[in-house]
């Protein structure tokens, strides 16, 4: 089997030897937290007017809160985050709220190059703003970026947030299914507290990474 490299929770289950497929569940989250975070640099003339313009990259937080575990509940996912040693190794998280979107995935049906706002696809049937996806593109194994619909400006054409991190080529796929992070840790210092009824607390920051 695979070694999990998704965090453990209840669709992505981890073995004692790190492995996908089988063996514990991680738990649910209490609350999810996503930040879309583009840095925007902004002048003004004499006259008032302002100029800005994008200076850097742009990338999603997330804060994800647990519910008081169990010690059974609480390993697998303290483990699995000890192991990836703070912010040194990248792993995936699965959001609940775009787990499910209800669409099948869909093609890119010509090619766009790196900072384009729009895409052409297959089919925008039954797409919404709103939607997080990821790309599939068989050119470059490397592109992991997510990005979200924000206009659907017809049947074959899509306005997305951010600007593409990467060209993507013609044929490629867009998931709207669990399109899932590659994200670090924001800290390299974990800790948790243990209430009295031997009950975990625990939370994390997590920041997207793209290669």
């Amino acid at each position: 089997m695979p070694i999990q490299n998704t965090l453990p929770d209840p669709s992505n289950q981890i073995t004692d030897a790190g492995q996908s497929g089988s063996g514990s569940f991680g738990p649910g989250f209490q609350s999810v937290k996503l930040t879309s975070v583009q840095p925007i640099m902004r002048d003004r003339t004499n006259s008032g007017r302002i100029i800005s313009r994008s200076h850097a990259y742009h990338k999603w937080e997330v804060q994800i809160s647990y519910n008081p575990l169990t010690k059974d509940e609480f390993d697998p996912i303290y483990t699995f985050l000890m192991d990836k040693r703070g912010s040194l190794q990248p792993f995936f998280v699965s959001l609940p709220q775009y787990k499910t979107s209800g669409i099948s995935a869909r093609t890119i049906s010509v090619t766009a190059d790196a900072g384009k706002t729009t895409v052409s696809v297959n089919s925008s049937a039954s797409m919404k703003p709103g939607m997080l996806f990821t790309v599939t593109d068989s050119q470059d194994s490397s592109h992991t970026k997510a990005y979200m619909v924000t206009q659907v400006l017809s049947s074959t054409s899509l306005k997305i947030s951010p600007a593409l991190a990467k060209k993507v080529t013609g044929g490629a796929t867009i998931n709207f299914t669990d399109p899932q992070l590659k994200v670090i840790q924001t800290s390299d210092t974990r800790e948790y507290t243990l209430n009295t009824n031997n009950l975990y607390s625990f939370s994390l920051k997590l920041e997207e990474v793209s290669n």
